[in-house]
């Protein structure tokens, strides 16, 4: 049926939004068989490291007094500090309250004591299936550390599969710690050396292969620093251009970065105290240019890098940029970059991913996002309206389902 007016674009484009079930490219969730790694329930969803860094903007606290009490104290004080001292304005403290307002729970109570009472009651697998029916998600994809030895254990013994979890290979240790984990991989049975001898280089490309193949991986991926260069005499270097990047190739995975983070800048927040700095989008050219048969997947932290890394994804058809990553997941840089994505890419990227490392997470962090990204799409096919094109309803649902998951699996499946 063709779209006749705005006033029906909008419907149509609000209803497939609704109804599309999105594949989720990057997050930090597990299912159940992972045990206490996945983290679900208000308390976790309260002591996120985001409402952390924001509470010691108020909380006179010492770091380390914090850090002593438990997870259900560190959430009284946030809940505290953050919701009944101050006005929940800030976009983490909106979506607890997302959240808790979609469950069903009555929100102006301002009750934890009755939340936790409603979590109490479920399931780690029954909550599971609440969270993705109502955060309207398909699938997620994980990040997997083999390096983590509670992660490793459970798919070494105890790994049960669940369709609704894909499997992404995080090389982070491998490729920014090498010096600090390359006897761990000895100790694993690789034989490999400090110094990557042309021996070691071959068994740790075995290693990601054997993990690639354990996991299912969709693809293997980092986060890197803002002064990444592919060029720089470095241990992360070598290893991401004789073992990574041959791997990828070869099993056609792609590569993803995730470029901008500083770690610990505040040491004393641990998790929430990482920074971000601009990057330079050279890594990634070269990168593109240099390895034409790879698949790379990026997004970059800092608000700077998003003009030039879209013109780069003009440039490179073996580079897909996704989501709004960490800093820049917020309404009014979303709705900026997701602008800016449509008029320079077209349907040719994947505006949003959650990062989601508490289940609950799921729901707020693609409500909040559906309505962005719904909202800038009707805008882009208004102008196409008032310069005469026709859009029929099918065609909007073909672009919406591009969008929030057809372009990533496109590209998983592409051959270069």
């Amino acid at each position: 049926m063709a779209v006749q007016d705005v006033a029906s674009l909008r419907s149509a484009v609000e209803k497939a939004i609704r109804d599309t079930k999105v594949t989720d490219v990057h997050t930090h969730i597990y299912p159940p068989c992972f045990g206490d790694l996945l983290l679900w329930g208000v308390d976790d969803l309260i002591t996120y490291h985001y409402l952390i860094a924001e509470t010691f903007r108020w909380a006179e606290l010492p770091y380390d007094a914090y850090w002593d009490l438990t997870t259900q104290q560190q959430a009284d004080l946030i809940w505290k500090t953050l919701f009944e001292q101050n006005s929940p304005v800030a976009e983490s403290c909106r979506g607890v309250l997302t959240v808790l307002h979609k469950l069903g729970l009555d929100v102006a109570a301002r009750d934890l004591a009755a939340y936790r009472s409603y979590f109490s009651q479920l399931t780690p697998g029954e909550y599971v299936d609440i969270v993705f029916e109502l955060a309207g998600v398909r699938d997620v994809v994980m990040t997997n550390d083999p390096f983590d030895e509670a992660e490793r254990k459970v798919w070494l013994e105890s790994y049960r599969p669940d369709p609704r979890f894909k499997a992404a290979l995080r090389l982070d240790p491998l490729l920014n710690e090498w010096d600090a984990n390359w006897q761990r991989l000895a100790a694993w049975g690789y034989s490999v050396d400090v110094g990557l001898s042309s021996r070691c280089i071959t068994e740790v490309q075995r290693f990601l292969k054997y993990w690639c193949d354990r996991m299912e991986a969709l693809y293997l991926a980092v986060s890197l620093p803002p002064t990444f260069a592919i060029a720089e005499d470095s241990s992360r270097a070598l290893l991401i251009r004789e073992c990574v990047l041959p791997v990828c190739a070869e099993l056609n995975r792609p590569f993803a970065m995730m470029i901008g983070v500083k770690k610990l800048v505040n040491p004393g927040l641990r998790l929430a105290g990482d920074s971000v700095g601009k990057a330079a989008i050279e890594a990634v050219e070269s990168l593109c240019a240099e390895y034409p048969r790879n698949k790379f997947l990026v997004t970059m932290l800092s608000r700077e890098n998003q003009h030039e890394l879209c013109v780069a994804a003009r440039k490179f058809r073996n580079l897909l940029i996704f989501g709004c990553w960490w800093f820049l997941n917020n309404p009014s840089l979303v709705e900026e970059i997701t602008r800016m994505r449509f008029e320079l890419l077209g349907l040719g990227f994947i505006p949003q991913h959650s990062d989601a490392r508490v289940l609950d997470q799921l729901i707020y962090k693609w409500e909040h996002s559906r309505r962005i990204i719904g909202a800038v799409l009707c805008e882009k096919y208004a102008d196409l309206l008032s310069a005469g094109w026709r859009l029929e309803e099918d065609e909007i649902r073909r672009d919406v389902g591009t969008l929030l998951g057809g372009n990533f699996w496109d590209f998983i499946k592409r051959k270069l």
